[in-house]
């Protein structure tokens, strides 16, 4: 799973979930000549980023070129079950990034158009937000 090796400070704060807006940066292909495009904004983990690269993978037999247009740095804490009041900020659960609309999530090359459109389907299925295909 992605997770950073280093970072400046190990809790961040939540920020403010913004529903409005599109991604500043990240919106064209930079790499390969399909892609995934996210169309909301959530929150994407290292998880559901590592079901999605395994789906691809492995829908592509190793042929073609994978690229992964994000990595999730922002650290989510949780307190534990049963857990009182106060005693400060859980630990770091997970790691996550935040997408907006119209981020590229994946991108791939050296494969046919049809068979890029349904890896990235099926990628689809592991994110929590709606995305879709988009090609060079």
């Amino acid at each position: 799973m992605f997770q950073p090796k280093k970072v400046k400070h190990r809790k961040w704060q939540k920020g403010r979930r913004r529903q409005e807006g599109k991604s500043k940066a990240g919106t064209e292909l930079a790499f390969g000549n399909f892609g995934l495009k996210s169309e909301g904004t959530k929150w994407i983990t290292s998880r559901q980023i590592e079901a999605a690269r395994k789906s691809i993978t492995h829908y592509l037999q190793r042929g073609g070129k994978l690229w992964i247009r994000i990595f999730p740095d922002k650290p989510i804490t949780k307190k534990g079950q049963e857990v009182p009041m106060g005693g400060g900020k859980g630990s770091v659960e997970y790691y996550a990034i935040p997408v907006k609309p119209g981020r590229v999530l994946f991108e791939v090359d050296g494969i046919t158009e049809d068979v890029a459109k349904e890896a990235m389907r099926l990628a689809s299925h592991k994110l929590p937000v709606k995305t879709k295909f988009i090609k060079r």
